[in-house]
């Protein structure tokens, strides 16, 4: 058994678990803390979630997850979270795992929709007040000028 396995699933909804065992990890250089000491460490890390092979994603859930995270999503269909802020490992793999949860969750989050609304009358006689004002005023400064002709 992997340790992975062990570890128990992320909850990211009632409804959705998605066990650790469809997460992989990639390690390489950082840019950031700890990317530039002598003995080089490969601290920045990659996660990578195959959501289309997943069996914790209902076909619904995949779809508005392509939709919404489309550019974090490579051509094979894998979603991958970079995170190279810490010095650590465990950090970063840790910070990944956080920002993985909280991109899927809002991905999966169903929006309203917005309930499209009438312009109100006060407002709409306003404008309306506004352009009748305006054009008068226009008219004025035309007749008041003389005719260069």
């Amino acid at each position: 058994m992997s340790a992975a396995a062990a570890l128990p699933p992320l909850v990211i909804s009632p409804h959705v678990h998605i066990p650790r065992s469809d997460l992989w990890f990639r390690f390489s250089r950082s840019s950031g803390p700890g990317g530039q000491i002598v003995i080089m460490v490969d601290t920045g890390g990659t996660l990578y979630f195959d959501f289309g092979a997943s069996a914790a994603l209902t076909d619904a859930l995949r779809r508005r997850v392509r939709e919404r995270l489309t550019t974090r999503i490579t051509r094979d269909g894998v979603l991958y979270i970079v995170a190279s802020k810490h010095r650590t490992q465990s950090a970063n793999r840790r910070a990944a795992t956080e920002r993985f949860m909280e991109l899927i969750a809002d991905a999966l989050r169903t929006r309203k929709r917005r309930q499209k609304t009438a312009v109100p009358s006060g407002a709409r006689r306003r404008r309306l007040e506004d352009k009748r004002r305006r054009g008068a005023v226009k008219t004025l400064r035309r007749d008041s000028f003389p005719n260069s002709d």
